[in-house]
């Protein structure tokens, strides 16, 4: 297992939602909050193979000027140890704005806590520890983007 904390070698670009994408956009947006570049750019690279259209921040601080800048995810995979703004405050600040309250968040840690100490901070959100199982990452990016789409 690599020390990346994936449980797959991967590498891509991770271009972003409407650099460099040819034809129509895809309807299952997901914006990676991930401060491990090698991460970021596996998970990206892995989702866009599964057909999500997916986006990046390298902390909580990038994520929330994208969201507010740009097209809304249906989803958000979010790290919770990063530096600048952590998981933790992104959410906060997530659930304070009517805009972004409604993403979805599937939480992706290798912190060690609890799947009840992270809903009992986080609310409704699925948690993913690292290192990544993907087919369970998936699972819960697919059940979440199910939900009720945000409107952009």
């Amino acid at each position: 297992m690599p020390p990346s904390g994936l449980s797959f070698p991967r590498a891509g670009n991770a271009a972003g939602w409407t650099a460099g994408m040819a034809g129509p956009p895809r309807t299952r947006r997901v914006l990676v909050v991930e401060d491990d570049v090698a991460i970021r750019m596996a998970l990206t690279e892995a989702l866009q193979d599964e057909g999500f259209d997916v986006a990046t921040a390298a902390n909580g601080r990038q994520a929330l000027d994208r969201l507010r800048g740009g097209p809304l995810p249906s989803a958000i995979v979010l790290d919770l140890m990063m530096p600048v703004m952590d998981g933790w405050d992104f959410r906060h600040a997530q659930l304070q704005d009517p805009k972004l309250r409604q993403i979805p968040v599937v939480v992706v840690t290798a912190a060690g806590f609890s799947t009840d100490t992270v809903k009992l901070q986080f609310g409704d959100v699925a948690l993913v520890p690292k290192p990544v199982e993907f087919l369970d990452l998936v699972s819960a990016l697919e059940s979440a983007c199910d939900r009720t789409p945000p409107k952009s």
